[in-house]
């Protein structure tokens, strides 16, 4: 039997697990993050998540060769720390997630990356990405990040390459929860969507959005609930996307003006919910910022979608 490996994304809301043999999927399972407790409680749900898809799979432990896992944060490569994951409990500070979790799992070889860089590297070699040779991924999901691949490698930068999220749109914009104002994340991603609507609401625009989430049974206004509000034509729900797209068409204009890449991949979980419709308003909103308007990137939906970030993670832990 040939040696497997086991991909982790770990998202603010999310953990989804896969397992590959060979390059392929043979199993993968999906299970809520914690929303308290420590960085115990998280790495705890790691592993059985991990182990629930290898009994899916019918792997052992012992026929693994790596898990890898893809975080949210600024990681540090080579040691496996994650750091400043604010939408992660227990991970505000650095915790040392690769050997913590290889502990959990009997020492197995454990393998860190963050979560946007490992949904590139998924995408780019698995996914919509193959025909290119540069190209940005950008996952809209709890936040925004962002995944490059130049000249067909994986890049990290110093070590923190690709923070899309992080790139200002608007001068002393709204706040972050980076702590900074203006950021494309307080724009686009769901907390940032989330923290929109309270503040919209709370000055007596009327919305269905709770009203959907309770009928769902959520504890959140998830991805779900605002794809069905636009279904609705909600109001305050078309303010949030109108507002996202401008965002979005400025950062990924201006990424593209000083790269000059082949393609742009957007993907994460609202990403993947508002669809092609949403691609083609950040589109609306990008091409005029362009310096080569007449020779756009190709600007295409993640092939992969949740499962990205994991089949990633799993690719880099067998690199």
């Amino acid at each position: 039997m040939s040696e497997a490996t086991a991909g982790v994304d770990l998202g603010g809301t999310k953990i989804q697990v896969v397992v590959l043999r060979d390059g392929t999927i043979v199993a993968s399972s999906r299970a809520r993050t914690p929303t308290s407790g420590d960085s115990a409680d998280v790495v705890e749900a790691l592993a059985v998540s991990v182990e629930g898809a290898l009994r899916e799979a019918g792997v052992s432990l012992g026929d693994l060769s790596a898990v890898g896992v893809g975080a949210p944060g600024a990681v540090d490569v080579a040691r496996g720390a994650v750091s400043g994951a604010a939408n992660v409990p227990g991970f505000e500070g650095r915790v040392e997630l690769a050997s913590l979790l290889s502990a959990r799992l009997g020492g197995l070889r454990v393998v860190v990356e963050n979560d946007a860089n490992a949904g590139a590297v998924g995408e780019h070699r698995r996914g919509v990405g193959r025909p290119y040779r540069s190209l940005l991924a950008v996952w809209i999901g709890t936040g925004v990040g962002g995944g490059l691949v130049l000249d067909g490698e994986l890049w990290r930068g110093r070590h923190a390459a690709g923070e899309l999220g992080h790139v200002v749109v608007e001068a002393d914009g709204r706040p972050c929860t980076c702590g900074r104002r203006g950021c494309l994340e307080a724009y686009a991603g769901r907390v940032g969507f989330e923290r929109r609507t309270k503040k919209l609401v709370k000055d007596g625009q009327r919305t269905r959005l709770y009203e959907i989430r309770e009928k769902r049974g959520r504890e959140r206004l998830t991805s779900g609930v605002y794809a069905r509000a636009l279904e609705e034509g909600d109001r305050l729900a078309e303010k949030l996307v109108a507002d996202a797209a401008w965002a979005l068409g400025i950062a990924l204009a201006s990424v593209q003006n000083l790269l000059d890449l082949e393609a742009i991949v957007v993907g994460g979980g609202l990403g993947d919910r508002l669809g092609q419709p949403f691609v083609d308003r950040i589109v609306e909103e990008m091409t005029p910022r362009l310096f080569v308007a007449d020779d756009p990137p190709a600007i295409v939906q993640s092939e992969l979608r949740d499962l990205a970030g994991a089949v990633g993670a799993a690719l880099l832990a067998s690199d």
